[in-house]
């Protein structure tokens, strides 16, 4: 399954990204100036909570274009049951 990311999603998707970048930087800086144990988790959570945001993100986009592909008779062969197998592990992998 090929993942089409255009337009807004694409944006949407590497603006969590790049601020998911940031967080991690800012934890790594911290933890390196020996900040407090609180502030650290704190911002680990939110680049955390960033890139479920991504990840689901992408899983919906590719949900979606899976529809379209068993709408249009499958894709590569694949049944809609292989498909919707695939992306639920992929859900899953993100739980």
């Amino acid at each position: 399954m090929e993942l089409e990311l255009a337009g807004a999603e694409l944006k949407s998707v590497l603006n969590r990204l790049r601020r998911a970048q940031g967080q991690i930087s800012g934890v790594v800086r911290m933890i390196e100036e020996g900040r407090d144990c609180e502030d650290v988790v704190t911002q680990l959570a939110a680049a955390s909570r960033a890139l479920d945001r991504a990840g689901f993100a992408i899983i919906a986009t590719g949900l979606q274009q899976c529809l379209t592909d068993v709408e249009n008779g499958g894709k590569n062969g694949e049944s809609s049951e292989q498909m919707r197998a695939r992306l639920e592990k992929l859900f899953l992998s993100l739980a």
